[in-house]
C-alpha cells in the first residue's frame, strides 16, 4: 500500500529531471539496482565457487574518484551494481591483541584469510606467538576445491601472500629476503620464503608480477641451488610470461604467470599531485613502461576462471582471489591518474566475475578493499596544505583531489576508516550492515561449506 506513492514520486522525479534537460543515466535505472528480493528466490543456499575481488586501498573516496572521472557523478561502476552492500571495519592489533586502528595490507589480508586479527606486517600468523593460522585457501584445498590468486602486484606481496604462506614479516618474499624471518627459514625447520611457500602449496593458478623474487636461488632444503621458478617447474607448473603464453595455458597442470620483474606497471599515467596543485589535466590512458603483451587484470581474471572451471574445479568448485594492487600504490605516490586507471582496470575484472556468476548462480562474488587510503575530493576553490591535482573528467568538468595524510615528499598513508563490501550469490546477505573484516572469512567458509 505504501509503495505506490513512492513509485509515483520516483516517476515524477525522473520526469522532472528530463523536463529540466538533465539526462537520467541508464546506470541509475531500477534495472541496474537489483535488491535482495530480486535474487533470493533463485540464489542457492550454498556456493560451489567463490570469487573474492580486493581493491587494495580502495576506500569510498577512491571509488568515488574513479566513478566521477570515468562514468560521471550520476553513473555507476560495475562494482556499484551488486545487490548486497555493507561496510566492514579494518583495524589490526598489537602483540597483546589491543586495537591498532590503521592496518597495513598484511594484517588486513590475514583478517579475511584466517578470520583472526594480527599485527601489521605479519602474514597469516598469530600476533603474539607468531604461529601459523590456517587460511581460507588452505581450507579450500583440504576440501578438494581448485584455488587461484591473481594480482597486479608481485605474487609475493602482502595481499596474495596471506592465502598461501605464513611469514613473520611481509618483507620475506624470496629466498634472499629472509632477514626479518629467521625462524621461517628452511634451515630452522620453517616453510621458507613467501615465493617458495606459494608454489609448494600447488595453488592451481598464480598470476601476477614478481619475476625477480622467483628468479632468486634457493639456498636451503630440497630445492637448494634451483631458482623458485625452477622449483615451480619441478612441481609441474606451466610458466607463462605474457598474454600469448597465458592464452596457451591449459587446465590439468598448475599455472604460474610472471608478467613483470616487480609490480605490473600501471595502465594510466599523468602528473602527480603537487604542493599548490597542478594545472587541470586529462589522464593519459597508456604507460610507456608497460611492456607490450602484458595481460590486463580483466583478461587474467577471465583466464583464471576458465582454468579453474575445469578438472577438479568443475566437479568440486573453486576459490579465486583477484587483487587490483596498485590503486594503493599510486595512492601512496599521490598519483591520481595512475590510481584511477587501476581502479577502472579492477572494475573491468569485477565485470568479468559478475558475467561468470550470471552463468553460474552457485557462485558467490564479493568485492571489497583491505583498507582506506588518502585521496579526497575537495572543492576547486580549496587550497590544501598538502599535495593536490586538478583533473578534467570525462564529463568535461574539473575535479580537485587532495593528498594530505603525510608531509609532501613522503609516502601518503593508509587511513583507519571502514570500507565498502558488496556481494552477490549464496550467503551474500552476510555482508549487509557493518561487520568486521574477519567475518569475511566466515562468510566464504559458510558459503563453501568448508570443514
Amino acid at each position: 500500500m505504501g509503495s505506490r506513492p513512492y513509485r509515483r514520486r520516483l516517476a515524477w522525479g525522473a520526469a522532472a529531471l528530463l523536463v529540466a534537460g538533465i539526462a537520467v543515466p541508464a546506470a541509475a535505472s531500477a534495472a541496474e539496482h537489483h535488491g535482495p528480493s530480486d535474487v533470493s528466490s533463485r540464489t542457492p543456499k550454498n556456493a560451489k565457487n567463490v570469487i573474492l575481488l580486493i581493491g587494495d586501498g580502495m576506500g569510498d573516496s577512491e571509488i568515488t574518484l574513479a566513478r566521477d572521472y570515468t562514468v560521471g557523478a550520476a553513473g555507476r561502476l560495475n562494482m556499484d551494481k551488486f545487490p548486497m552492500t555493507g561496510a566492514y571495519t579494518t583495524y589490526a592489533v598489537d602483540k597483546n591483541g589491543k586495537p591498532d586502528y590503521v592496518t597495513d595490507s598484511a594484517a588486513s589480508g590475514t583478517g579475511w584469510a584466517t578470520g583472526r586479527k594480527t599485527v601489521n606486517g605479519r602474514i597469516s600468523k598469530t600476533p603474539g606467538t607468531d604461529k601459523p593460522m590456517t587460511t581460507i585457501l588452505e581450507l579450500a584445498q583440504r576440501n578438494g576445491l581448485a584455488t587461484g590468486s591473481v594480482t597486479t602486484a608481485e605474487l609475493t606481496d602482502a595481499t596474495p601472500a596471506v592465502l598461501a604462506s605464513h611469514a613473520t614479516d611481509r618483507s620475506c618474499q624470496g629466498p634472499a629476503d629472509m632477514k626479518a624471518c629467521p625462524n621461517d627459514t628452511i634451515a630452522k625447520g620453517g616453510p621458507g620464503s613467501i615465493a617458495e611457500q606459494s608454489v609448494n602449496h600447488k595453488v592451481d593458478v598464480l598470476l601476477g608480477g614478481g619475476r625477480n623474487r622467483f628468479d632468486q636461488k634457493i639456498t636451503e632444503g630440497r630445492y637448494q641451488g634451483l631458482t623458485v621458478t625452477q622449483q615451480a617447474e619441478k612441481l609441474g607448473y606451466q610458466i607463462v610470461t605474457d598474454a600469448k603464453s597465458l592464452s596457451s595455458a591449459r587446465a590439468g597442470k598448475p599455472v604460474l604467470g610472471l608478467f613483470a620483474p616487480g609490480n605490473v606497471p600501471v595502465e594510466w599515467t599523468g602528473k602527480s599531485a603537487a604542493v599548490g596543485g597542478t594545472a587541470a589535466q586529462r589522464c593519459v590512458t597508456s604507460n610507456a613502461e608497460r611492456k607490450a603483451g602484458t595481460p590486463d587484470l580483466e583478461s587474467q581474471t577471465r583466464k583464471a576462471l576458465e582454468l579453474l572451471d575445469t578438472g577438479k574445479g568443475k566437479k568440486k568448485g573453486f576459490f579465486l582471489q583477484v587483487e587490483g594492487a596498485s590503486i594503493d600504490k599510486r595512492d601512496h605516490a599521490a598519483d591520481p591518474c595512475g590510481q584511477i586507471g587501476e581502479t577502472a582496470a579492477f572494475d573491468r575484472a569485477v565485470k568479468a566475475a559478475r558475467e561468470y556468476a550470471a552463468k553460474h548462480p552457485d557462485t558467490l562474488v564479493v568485492t571489497t578493499a583491505d583498507h582506506g587510503h588518502s585521496s579526497q575530493i575537495v572543492p576547486l576553490e580549496a587550497n590544501p596544505p598538502g599535495l593536490s591535482s586538478t583533473l578534467v573528467t570525462n564529463e568535461g568538468q574539473q575535479l580537485k583531489v587532495n593528498y594530505s595524510t603525510n608531509t609532501p615528499g613522503q609516502s601518503q598513508e593508509h587511513t583507519g576508516t571502514e570500507v565498502r563490501i558488496a556481494a552477490q550469490g549464496p550467503q551474500s546477505q552476510r555482508v549487509l550492515g557493518v561487520t568486521d573484516q574477519t567475518e569475511l572469512f566466515t562468510t566464504i567458509r559458510t558459503a563453501l561449506s568448508l570443514r
